[in-house]
């Protein structure tokens, strides 16, 4: 995945401001459901012109625990509405809001304790001085860096593939060298969220797949969500590269814990209703933050809490591949949410315009209110 980036001041100008500028271009897109405002249609073709031919947008919003979908394609220089809500994508990062979810599992089962030193569940010895707690994993606040230093940063095209258990042992016996700047601050990592993810299945005495499908995607009726692609055949929407050609999907080996999810809008939209349980412990606890980044911004487990200008809270988390990007935001009390996938590739130009898209959106839903 690319490196996680914090869109803080976009973010609050989002949060902040309704919508000024409303195109008057039609398109396709404009003849939508009578469920779906001409203001957020509008706001989707603002966003959508921009990517390549054969994008695809596939959006849940949900409003007091409604959700509408909407689908849009890019073809021929016209956007069009198309049904899409159960096609497959890869998400990316948001893969660890599941890991994290795993984690409040154990924690709520008291299986371990979130501070617990994860030494204590490895059978070598892992060459740190620090001690590094499972929390601190799923909070980015370890020091460990975004990538181990015996990973192939070089191939785009599949770069998770040949990352196995072997090189990550090798990483952890040798001098770990964590950053002492970062340790109980936060600095995004990928290695941390992948390494919690094989902890989680280590604990479990099961494959990632299994133990998430279990925990989650089966207790969710999220049938078409997995981290196996062949388990999905001609269901999963095929990535765009940062010039608009069609790339191959990732695969992951032992860090699969930080992005190897594939799923739909329609999956999503049932883990996101699920958030809205106040009674579901092990979901609510990933909400409670556990680090303070900024005045507007913290983090809880895996998911991270947007402060609004008048105060209330969101939980939100994005993601990205070569071939895809995804964004996901929910007003927990309001019962409102915004979940995007799309095969927009995370290095495309005009990548952060799918978060600027969710979190204008999340506003037009609140103004609705």
């Amino acid at each position: 995945m690319k490196n996680f980036k914090i869109l803080l001041i976009l973010i609050n100008l989002s949060l902040i401001a309704h919508t000024q500028n409303k195109i008057n271009k039609k398109s396709e897109l404009l003849n939508s459901s009578p469920k779906i405002s001409n203001d957020l249609t509008q706001l989707i073709y603002n966003y959508t012109k921009s990517f390549p031919q054969d994008t695809q947008l596939s959006i849940a919003l949900i409003k007091n625990k409604n959700v509408d979908f909407i689908g849009v394609k890019r073809t021929k220089d016209t956007i069009i509405r198309i049904q899409n809500y159960k096609s497959v994508f890869e998400i990316g990062s948001l893969t660890k809001v599941f890991t994290a979810t795993l984690l409040s599992n154990l924690a709520i089962d008291q299986t371990i304790d979130l501070d617990d030193n994860i030494q204590d569940y490895i059978n070598f010895k892992i060459n740190v001085e620090d001690k590094i707690s499972f929390k601190s994993l799923a909070n980015h606040t370890s020091g460990l860096p975004v990538l181990p230093s015996n990973f192939d940063f070089t191939d785009y095209n599949n770069p998770y593939i040949h990352y196995s258990k072997d090189l990550l042992f090798a990483f952890l016996k040798s001098k770990v060298v964590l950053n002492k700047e970062s340790i109980n601050k936060h600095e995004y990592s990928n290695l941390g969220s992948g390494l919690l993810g094989f902890l989680m299945a280590d604990l479990s005495k099961m494959s990632y797949e299994d133990l998430v499908k279990k925990e989650i995607f089966n207790k969710y009726n999220m049938a078409n969500t997995t981290t196996k692609k062949a388990f999905l055949k001609n269901k999963i929407v095929k990535g765009l590269d940062s010039n608009g050609i069609v790339t191959n999907n990732w695969d992951f080996d032992v860090l699969v814990g930080c992005g190897g999810v594939l799923s739909t809008a329609e999956d999503l939209s049932k883990f996101a209703l699920a958030q809205f349980e106040c009674k579901n412990a092990e979901l609510s606890l990933t909400h409670k933050p556990t680090f303070s980044i900024s005045e507007t911004m913290s983090i809880g487990l895996g998911w991270f809490i947007l402060k609004t200008k008048d105060q209330s809270e969101l939980i939100w988390h994005n993601g990205g591949t070569n071939g895809y990007r995804s964004s996901m935001a929910l007003d927990v009390e309001n019962q409102n949410g915004v979940i995007i996938l799309s095969n927009v590739s995370a290095y495309h130009e005009k990548e952060d315009d799918i978060d600027l898209l969710c979190f204008k959106l999340m506003n037009e839903l609140r103004s609705e209110n």
